[in-house]
């Protein structure tokens, strides 16, 4: 029989190499056994030169063993992969927005959820050939902007050419403080925001002032983080794109006057969700208006083939809402995915930046760089002067965010500093630490570029396990991809470093005999190698000495 087999390499590496169940999903349609067909295939498999061997597993899984030839050929795919790929020049792009902090607000600690795994998951389609475009929807636009406006008039004491984030965070709070006790700024906060959409020049000149001052404090942050958005888009950006999609909801009657002049839409009973306004009945936009126009954009600037939005899993109903809308009204939509993660728990965290006891992203990777430079000095590592404050910013920051995308996004994130300040485990300091050591070996030995020997006659495990876990790193950057799931990545480096450092302990490098030596250095460099752009997507820098 003749058949095409799909293989994969196992989540168990005693498993062998490859492994497939073809047998048991063409069962039925061939009227065999899977067991059966396992044996007939394996009689198939066996006569390839790439294969050693090949045996049947349960209930009619066929686990195959390559040959060292075999086993260096896909040495070559990982070293491939670890470069970017082609572009996928004739498709179209994804689009992902992230990160889109508010304006006039230090970015909290928990703005960097968004903002990493938004970035990774862009990094991800990015080294894989996909076309990308990432965009951050900043919060610069609502009724925010007229209680700041109210507050800087009645109690600004700076000119707001001298203000910092840190000024305007204060005047937003003493706005909340102040309207506890007099109701009636509230409505003076909404007349001004009014007024700002209405085009008045003063309060657009001191609109455009606060989103100037906060974007250059943003974007020292995005520094230290190693993120880069493509475009900054604003909610203000669709101010001029909302009238004629308005009009469109109406005239479709997809738009209904609902209670007190309000525009809405609502929903079949079916869909279980409540009516959604898109226009307040004093005539001011809301969250929907603007995301609507976002779509519309980014459909006739980028034509999409999907659009992913990494927001928090509070913001469900109203991506259910927005995405059921834009159906509604029957455009020729991409795919688009609301990315979903948890909330963040710290110590004693609470923020509330109506408060201002909000904790500040500034002062938790200040908190991490700090930490890191104590972790490093415990080591007694060796670093010159030079390059100690360089090493503890890449640690600390390192650690920071790995701590953060080794955990399935889909749940509640938890942040600990002992887990994160560690040189063991499942850390961003035990993958930095197994890159540096990887670098030191292949500088004792006085090689930059080495190839695996082709006269290879047997392996040790440690070896061959190795090998293994190199060949599934296409693999898993693309279950990364596809799932977009950071976490798959973080475990899979993990795991190598693991297996290197076994190998490390166990079995002589420089020292060993030929071909040994070259093999197990070759090994070694792929190792760097693959750990240097996995670290890369997901915005960690790896040192070459530690």
């Amino acid at each position: 029989m003749s058949t095409d087999v799909t293989l994969t390499p196992p989540s168990d590496m005693s498993h062998g190499d490859l492994t497939t169940n073809v047998a048991m999903q063409v069962s039925k349609k061939v009227g065999k056994s899977p067991i059966d067909i396992a044996k007939e295939l394996i009689n198939e498999l066996e006569a390839s030169e790439d294969i050693e061997s090949a045996e049947i597993a349960g209930p009619g899984f066929i686990n195959i063993n390559l040959t060292i030839a075999a086993r260096l050929k896909l040495l070559l795919r990982a070293q491939d992969v670890c470069s970017p790929q082609k572009e996928r020049s004739k498709e179209a792009p994804i689009v992902v927005e992230y990160s889109s902090p508010n304006i006039a607000k230090p970015l909290g600690v928990h703005h960097i959820l968004s903002t990493v795994i938004g970035q990774v998951i862009a990094n991800l389609y990015r080294h894989l050939g996909y076309k990308v475009i990432t965009v951050n929807h900043i919060g610069d636009w609502g009724t925010q902007f007229g209680k700041l406006a109210v507050a800087d008039k009645k109690w600004g004491e700076k000119d707001m050419k001298d203000c910092g984030v840190e000024d305007l965070l204060a005047l937003y709070v003493r706005f909340h403080d102040e309207s506890e006790k007099d109701a009636g700024l509230e409505d003076e906060a909404r007349a001004a925001f009014k007024s700002l959409e209405q085009g008045d020049k003063e309060m657009r000149e001191f609109w455009k002032k606060v989103v100037d001052i906060s974007m250059r404090e943003i974007k020292e942050t995005y520094k230290r983080l190693n993120v880069s958005i493509d475009h900054d888009h604003g909610e203000s950006f669709y101010e001029d794109k909302m009238l004629s999609l308005l009009d469109e909801g109406r005239k479709s009657g997809v738009f209904k006057e609902g209670e007190k002049g309000a525009l809405i839409a609502e929903f079949p009973e079916e869909s279980n969700l409540p009516p959604a306004i898109v226009l307040k009945a004093d005539g001011s936009t809301i969250y929907h208006t603007r995301d609507l126009a976002v779509i519309k954009y980014r459909m006739g600037e980028w034509h999409p083939k999907s659009s992913l939005y990494v927001v928090d899993i509070s913001q469900k109903l109203h991506f259910e809402q927005l995405f059921a809308m834009a159906k509604q009204l029957k455009w020729d939509l991409p795919e688009l995915e609301h990315v979903i993660f948890g909330h963040m728990s710290l110590p004693d965290a609470k923020m509330s930046t109506r408060k201002g006891n909000i904790i500040r992203l500034e002062d938790a990777l200040d908190e991490a760089v700090n930490r890191a430079d104590k972790l490093i000095a415990e080591r007694e590592t060796i670093v010159p002067e030079e390059d100690k404050e360089e090493l503890s910013e890449m640690v600390g920051i390192g650690a920071f965010v790995y701590t953060i995308l080794s955990q399935n996004r889909k749940s509640n994130i938890v942040f600990t500093w002992d887990k994160a300040m560690t040189f063991e485990g499942n850390s961003g300091p035990y993958v930095q630490y197994t890159h540096a050591r990887a670098k030191s070996v292949l500088e004792k030995a006085e090689v930059d570029q080495i190839d695996p020997p082709s006269d290879i006659e047997s392996l040790e495990n440690h070896e061959l396990m190795l090998m293994r876990h190199m060949a599934k790193f296409p693999a898993a950057l693309e279950q990364a991809r596809k799932d977009a799931m950071p976490h798959k990545l973080t475990q899979y480096l993990y795991e190598l470093c693991q297996i290197y450092n076994s190998m490390y302990n166990a079995l002589p490098i420089i020292k060993a005999e030929e071909p040994q030596k070259t093999l197990r250095l070759a090994l070694t460099k792929l190792t760097a190698d693959i750990l240097k752009p996995g670290a890369d997507i997901l915005t960690i820098r790896v040192p070459d000495r530690m």
